[in-house]
């Protein structure tokens, strides 16, 4: 069982913070986690992240104490949780400008910029959490072999549907923000929309492939 600390961040939450490896097992563990605080009073809302958890309480003056022993005895207690998932295609146009990273990527792995698509696109993933952006999904399952470094120095902008690689980690960015992933590619997919129910395309546990465009590399 992976060990696992708990802390105060802030005035009004507790975190439940796992040592590597990120590993599937775990982030299910989290999940049923998740499921079990659900109903807890003293718990105003549960974040799950990737190898931990933040619970923000309703009186941490009276009960963070309390919580961190109770977490941290939970997690203990454990079992891997299995949502209910899906499979989502996302259609990707890679390289070019859609995928003005994919070069430095290819760069980086040792490989040609279509096997980084072929490798990519060939891979199984699970939506491990949502974060950073409402419906931006961080991605377990990328192939070692593609693994690289955020960009030293970030975009002002990256596009929305934009797909990139932050490390041994693949997600897609719902909306136009800063970021130093490295974009390979882009999709027309909408990951977020308000007026949709629920507005995030894709939920923790659901399984993603990437199916390059015809317009792209491949």
């Amino acid at each position: 069982m992976q060990r696992a600390r708990c802390y105060l961040l802030g005035e009004s939450a507790v975190v439940l913070e796992l040592e590597p490896p990120v590993t599937l097992e775990s982030q299910q563990r989290i999940w049923g986690l998740v499921q079990r605080l659900a109903d807890v009073p003293a718990v105003v809302e549960v974040i799950p992240g990737m190898n931990n958890i933040t619970v923000t309480l309703r009186d941490p003056a009276t009960s963070a104490l309390n919580a961190i022993e109770r977490l941290q005895r939970w997690w203990e207690e454990s079992e891997a949780v299995t949502l209910e998932s899906r499979l989502i295609e996302i259609p990707v146009i890679y390289g070019g400008e859609h995928g003005p990273d994919l070069a430095e990527v290819a760069r980086h792995t040792g490989l040609s910029e279509r096997q980084v698509v072929e490798r990519h696109a060939d891979a199984d993933y699970i939506v491990y959490f949502i974060g950073f952006q409402p419906g931006f999904p961080y991605l377990g399952g990328l192939p070692a072999s593609l693994a690289t470094p955020r960009r030293a120095e970030p975009r002002l902008e990256v596009p929305a549907g934009s797909v990139g690689i932050g490390g041994g980690q693949t997600g897609i960015y719902p909306l136009s923000t800063p970021g130093g992933w490295q974009i390979i590619g882009r999709t027309d997919l909408r990951l977020f929309d308000p007026q949709r129910q629920p507005a995030t395309l894709l939920q923790p546990g659901d399984r993603v492939r990437f199916v390059p465009s015809k317009e792209g590399v491949c």
